[in-house]
C-alpha cells in the first residue's frame, strides 16, 4: 500500500521556521523513490490546493512558487525515501494545510492534478 506519511506542522509565530518532512513508503518506492517528483502543495479552507515547491525526480533545480522563493528550500534524501521542505521567515499567510505529493516515475509536473500520491496533510499556523 502506497502511503505518504507527513511531520513537523504546527503553530508558529511570524518571522519563524519550520520543517516538514514526507516520508514514502510500498509500492515501488521502496526500490525506485528516485524516480518520482516529489512536490509540497497547501491549501486554506476555502481556496484552491496551491503548488509551493517540487523536487524533480532528475535532480535538476528545484520550482518553487514566487509566494515562497527565498524563504523556503525543497530537498530529498532518497536514501530514506524523504522529503523536506525547510520554511523560514514564515508568514501568517503561509498558514494552510500542506500536503505532500508523489507522481511517478519519471515525470516532473508543478500542477497538483498531475500527481499521483498524497499524504493525509499537516497544519501549519503562523501568527502575527
Amino acid at each position: 500500500q502506497v502511503q505518504l506519511v507527513e511531520s513537523g506542522g504546527g503553530g508558529v509565530q511570524a518571522g519563524g521556521s519550520l520543517r516538514l518532512s514526507c516520508t514514502a513508503s510500498g509500492g515501488s518506492f521502496g526500490s525506485f523513490f528516485s524516480s518520482y517528483a516529489m512536490g509540497w502543495f497547501r491549501q486554506d479552507p476555502g481556496k484552491e490546493r496551491e503548488f509551493v515547491a517540487t523536487s524533480p525526480w532528475s535532480g535538476g533545480r528545484p520550482d518553487y512558487a514566487d509566494s515562497v522563493k527565498g524563504r523556503f528550500t525543497i530537498s530529498r534524501d532518497n536514501a530514506k525515501n524523504t522529503m523536506y521542505l525547510q520554511m523560514n521567515s514564515l508568514k501568517p499567510e503561509d498558514t494552510a494545510v500542506y500536503y505532500c505529493a508523489a507522481r511517478g516515475r519519471y515525470r516532473d509536473s508543478t500542477k497538483s492534478w498531475e500527481f499521483d500520491y498524497w499524504g493525509q496533510g499537516t497544519q501549519v499556523t503562523v501568527s502575527s
